[in-house]
């Protein structure tokens, strides 16, 4: 295993499970020193215990749509590490409804934790990445954003949110040596993706010129990328990693 990220301090947020635990586990093998956050304690604790094997890692419960939770975890990670390296935003969550049936409290919630959530993570780091001059910022994205998968008016506007703050983080940090860029994957078979029902799922099947879901390690694999000196002149941009359904 090269270590291309060797020395890196890395956050992953929604680490504990899907392409967090794996971009976490990918990051550790390739050198980096890891702090992951979740929202649910025991999820948080079984996945530092899955991970510790493979190099240093901290865990933090946090729910990312708190402004002053961000901040304190990201203190945290200073105060043990001295610099903060690679951000990669990717907590997320889904709450489906067609439109007319969606509730303010569904659109909301979605809202905070996606898109909210995302800003405060940036925010808390990006002072560090500037007083560094070094730093990597990848966000996760969706081809939702692109397609507006039915019943995601929510997670969608997040989705391309996130592209739109991508573009200008990355004009506005480029010359402080921020990159910041974005990921837009397809059908992954996360947790999250399990959930949806079988029909569904082989009807999407169909449209995936790979014919086949990605696993959340290829997912990880372009996030490692994009966090390390190899992606040095790339910012700004999305890139979809989706088997060639978009």
């Amino acid at each position: 295993m090269d270590k291309k990220l060797k020395g890196k301090i890395a956050i992953i947020t929604g680490g504990s499970a899907g392409i967090g635990f794996a971009a976490a586990q990918l990051f550790l093998e390739k050198g980096a020193a890891v702090a992951i956050c979740g929202s649910r304690k025991e999820r948080v604790d079984a996945a530092i215990s899955g991970l510790s094997a493979f190099g240093p890692v901290k865990g933090f419960v946090v729910d990312i749509s708190k402004n002053e939770l961000c901040k304190s975890m990201v203190i945290d990670v200073v105060k043990e590490y001295g610099r903060v390296d690679i951000l990669i935003n990717n907590a997320g969550i889904t709450s489906d409804a067609q439109f007319y049936k969606m509730t303010d409290e569904q659109f909301e919630r979605v809202i905070n934790v996606n898109l909210k959530g995302t800003y405060y993570m940036s925010k808390a780091v990006v002072p560090i990445m500037m007083e560094q001059r070094y730093g990597k910022i990848v966000h996760c994205s969706s081809v939702s954003a692109y397609n507006g998968n039915f019943g995601q008016t929510n997670y969608a506007a997040t989705k391309a949110g996130i592209m739109g703050m991508t573009r200008v983080m990355a004009k506005e940090l480029g010359k402080y040596g921020i990159n910041v860029n974005a990921i837009a994957p397809g059908s992954i078979l996360t947790d999250m993706y399990q959930a949806v029902p079988e029909e569904i799922k082989q009807k999407k099947l169909a449209t995936i010129p790979l014919r086949r879901y990605g696993d959340p390690r290829e997912a990880a694999q372009l996030l490692a990328f994009l966090a390390s000196d190899e992606a040095s002149y790339i910012t700004a941009q999305t890139i979809t990693i989706d088997g060639g359904f978009n």
